[in-house]
């Protein structure tokens, strides 16, 4: 791995060792923070949309859209925090703990970097590209000014993510939760009154949501960084591991670019996707983004799962401990297949329940709750595409998920998605189906590849 100095295996509170005592428990001790962390930002995005409900169909369809594009400028970040996680957890499993701590330095100098340049591109081109999707114009506007205030404090969202991910990767994920749980609380507390301009704030609108979001963001950064430079979590990196190392760098982005091309194709699908859905009108879009919201808080413990189970497999292959990484794997598929049977029931019995939580209007709740229907046939094996991806991108062995995702969305839900509306009776809802038909595949090809056990001899 390299020729940092070690450190023994010293248990106390941040120092578990992952590689040892039983699977399940370990993959539960991991899993619960991760999934609470995850569970925390989807709900804080929930309420901002009830409080953006509040402003109307246009405002509900300016930002649905607008996250649509932070979410592929988002995916590509996610793509980067593939590679450090990897080698950071690599490094533990091999009692590199110096090393570890250079990587992790090295991550948020790229992450930073990162983050400047989207913030000038994304101020730039907000406006430009939203114009390009054919939309009414109030809701242009609306998301426009949705977006450009998002991009302002992204350099802070940006360096706040690879933090969090970096302790996880390295066996803490109590610390990361703690720190969302308080921003959350926030961002939560301060949304209404910026949006609704309630007490002496101005009524802001969907610019109030978007700043509630950068407020917390940028306060979570000074926290982060202060307790990742005192060294209250596992990681300690030191003025020293902050000096540019290209080698470091470019093996983040060698594990990270096949990841990042997967995350970007896939949301860069999502917004073709969205394309087409635009000409079927305004209450289809904004359906589509009610489902969609609701959809991230669903599949959320499956991902938190997925990114614990990914840790696992990191660092036990890093102790040469393969069999174990594996055996964490299907216990996680496991898990979240339960969860998701449990979920999926829900939907089926109560879905225009949940869709009027967020909207009043009769005909959004109606074709908000069918497509939601529809999604529950992905539902019952997105277990296997979110885990497999995960654990299969934590042992660094990323250009196959790629390849898979790639697959799935451009030969598979992209195609089918133009055509079901075309030529059969499917209408709209032919689209939704294209997602189910999309992540079926994606399953089949996980599940194939997984058995193959070629992960396990990736190096990092």
């Amino acid at each position: 791995m390299g020729d940092s100095e070690s450190s023994p295996r010293v248990e106390t509170p941040f120092k578990h060792d992952w590689t040892k005592g039983s699977v399940f428990s370990n993959l539960l001790l991991l899993s619960w923070p991760m999934v609470v962390m995850e569970s925390l930002y989807v709900v804080s995005q929930i309420v901002d949309l009830i409080w953006v409900g509040r402003l109307g169909s246009a405002a509900i369809a300016g930002v649905g859209i607008a996250n649509i594009v932070l979410m592929m400028v988002m995916s590509m970040t996610m793509g980067l925090i593939v590679g450090a996680r990897a080698m950071i957890a690599r490094y533990i499993g091999a009692l590199d703990i110096a090393g570890a701590n250079h990587v992790a330095a090295q991550a948020i100098i790229l992450s930073t970097t990162w983050g400047l340049l989207v913030t000038v591109i994304g101020l730039l081109l907000a406006e430009p590209v939203l114009s390009r999707f054919g939309l009414e114009a109030e809701v242009v506007t609306q998301g426009v000014a949705y977006m450009r205030i998002m991009f302002a404090g992204w350099v802070a969202m940006e360096v706040l993510i690879m933090c969090l991910y970096s302790m996880q990767a390295a066996g803490d994920a109590i610390t990361p939760m703690k720190i969302e749980f308080l921003l959350r609380v926030i961002h939560v507390s301060i949304c209404p009154f910026l949006v609704l301009g309630w007490w002496i704030f101005p009524r802001m609108g969907v610019s109030g949501a978007a700043l509630s979001n950068v407020i917390s963001q940028c306060l979570g950064v000074l926290i982060v960084l202060w307790i990742l430079l005192r060294g209250h979590t596992r990681l300690k990196p030191t003025l020293r591991d902050f000096h540019v190392t290209p080698s470091i760098i470019w093996r983040i982005l060698r594990i990270s670019i096949p990841a990042l091309v997967m995350s970007l194709q896939r949301a860069f699908g999502n917004l073709i996707l969205t394309w087409l859905i635009i000409p079927f009108g305004t209450l289809a879009v904004a359906a589509h983004s009610l489902a969609s919201r609701m959809e991230m808080f669903i599949v959320i413990p499956g991902m938190a799962v997925g990114n614990s189970a990914g840790v696992l497999v990191g660092q036990n292959l890093g102790a040469g401990q393969p069999e174990r990484a594996e055996k964490s794997v299907w216990l996680a598929v496991s898990v979240v297949e339960a969860f998701m049977i449990v979920i999926s029931t829900v939907i089926l019995l109560w879905a225009e329940s949940i869709m009027g939580i967020f909207t009043t209007d009769p005909g959004l709740v109606e074709l908000g709750s069918i497509f939601f229907r529809i999604a529950t046939a992905g539902y019952l094996v997105i277990a296997f595409v979110a885990i497999f991806q995960s654990s299969i991108a934590g042992a660094g062995d990323t250009i196959p998920t790629m390849v898979i995702s790639i697959v799935a969305i451009w030969a598979v839900q992209l195609p089918l998605a133009f055509l079901l509306p075309r030529v059969t009776d499917l209408g709209v809802y032919g689209l939704r189906w294209a997602i189910v038909a999309a992540t079926v595949a994606a399953a089949i090809a996980y599940v194939v590849y997984f058995k193959l056990g070629r992960w396990k001899y990736k190096r990092v």
